[in-house]
This record gives C-alpha cells, sequence and structure tokens, in this order.
C-alpha cells in the first residue's frame, strides 16, 4: 500500500523536495559531458548560466567561449572523447548548490593512442527561474597518462553501424528516437 503524497509529513516533502533538486542538479552535470562528447553546442549551453564563469585548464572565460575553445581543442586532438562522471557531493543552500564530482577522462587520440586524465569538477549551481545551472566551475586536474592502444574491438563486423554510427555529433545513435535495430539476428559461436 502506497502513501498518498498529502499525508506526508513536511520533514519528508523536504527531503523529498532536495532529493529532486539533487538530481536535477546531477542532470545538469551530465548535459555538460554528454554535450562535450557529442559537440552539441545547445545541450552544452543549457548547463550553464549565460553568465557562468569556467576555470578549465589554461581557459578562464564564460561559456560559449569555453564550448568554441574545447570543441576545438578536442577537434585537433581526438577521434572520440569520454568524459564519465563518478562520485558526487552536492550540499544544497536555499538557490545555491556547492558540487564536487570525480571525472575520468578517456579520448582516442588522431594518431590513436589514448589518453585518460582524472579530477574533479568543483561547481557552484544556482537555481535561477527554476533552472539549476552551473554558475561557477573549476576544474581540478590531477593525473593524466596514456595508455597503449589496440584496435578498435569489432570494427570490422559487417553491419557493425546499421543501428548507427558512433558520431561527434548529433547524428549519433544516442539521439535517434525512437531507437530501433535493424542489424540481422547473429548469435556469435
Amino acid at each position: 500500500m502506497t502513501t498518498p503524497v498529502t499525508s506526508l509529513s513536511a520533514d519528508r516533502i523536504a527531503k523529498l523536495e532536495a532529493v529532486l533538486d539533487r538530481q536535477e542538479i546531477l542532470d545538469t552535470l551530465t548535459r555538460f559531458s554528454r554535450a562535450m562528447d557529442r559537440f552539441d553546442r545547445d545541450l552544452f549551453l543549457s548547463a550553464f548560466h549565460t553568465d557562468a564563469t569556467i576555470a578549465a585548464g589554461s581557459f578562464v572565460g564564460g561559456p560559449v567561449e569555453l564550448y568554441d575553445w574545447s570543441t576545438a581543442m578536442h577537434e585537433q586532438g581526438q577521434k572520440a572523447t569520454h568524459h564519465n562522471l563518478l562520485n558526487h557531493t552536492c550540499d544544497i543552500d536555499g538557490d545555491t548548490a556547492h558540487t564536487e564530482t570525480y571525472y575520468l577522462f578517456a579520448a582516442r587520440n588522431l594518431d590513436d593512442s589514448n589518453w585518460i586524465a582524472g579530477g574533479r569538477y568543483i561547481d557552484r549551481l544556482e537555481r535561477r527561474d527554476g533552472q539549476w545551472r552551473i554558475a561557477l566551475r573549476t576544474n581540478a586536474i590531477e593525473w593524466s597518462g596514456m595508455v597503449p592502444s589496440m584496435e578498435i574491438p569489432f570494427a570490422d563486423v559487417p553491419g557493425i553501424h546499421d543501428n548507427g554510427a558512433p558520431s561527434r555529433s548529433t547524428s549519433d545513435p544516442s539521439y535517434t528516437r525512437p531507437l530501433t535495430n535493424v542489424r540481422e539476428p547473429n548469435i556469435p559461436s
């Protein structure tokens, strides 16, 4: 038997609102990561307030300039990138939240070498007009290294990309709605 929302205590409602805020904040951070890997400008900008300040590596500036700078850097250096989000803490005080989110960055470079790096995004988010977005970001890069290269698994399988090829754009299969399968059944022996 479920408890009707109207019978929840004020304490439970406050906790539920905090969980919803935390999820919206994490969704904001995830939009940034997905947008970086897919070169999706609109999605990227939706993670930041227009007057946000970002300090990342040698870059210090706003979201539009960050998008232009970082996509140019990634286009010149990598074929593919993955901005993975890991441990996440979130302190919410009204319409302001401070977060620390560990990340693992992995890239396939143009020369087919692989680069990985780890660090933390340290963010101040603000809720304005009901929307949580990043107002200030600093990037604590803590380690970096190269990983030996190998062939990408299954690259030579006929029809492997019939459902869509990975792409650093909105033509990536993750944008396909509805997602469908056009590949023929095949159970390798």
